[in-house]
């Protein structure tokens, strides 16, 4: 079992699919080296979840291609 990342000092930014009446936002955090934390803007002192960049990258990009 790994130890959990260090999110105090982690910037995140609101994806720009999410909409601009406060549902729906999902934020990400770069800089984390190997992984990206993902978590609901709506709690941000809730958990956050973890994905390999690799992972991410191949989500975000079925999700523009509407594959879902």
């Amino acid at each position: 079992m790994s130890t959990p990342q260090d999110l105090s000092q982690a910037v995140w930014r609101k994806s720009s699919y999410s909409d601009g009446t406060g549902g729906n936002c999902v934020e990400v955090a770069d800089g984390l080296p190997g992984v990206l934390p993902v978590r609901d803007s709506k709690v941000p002192d809730g958990p956050a979840l973890f994905f390999c960049r690799a992972g991410w990258g191949a989500f975000v990009t079925a999700v523009r291609h509407d594959e879902f």
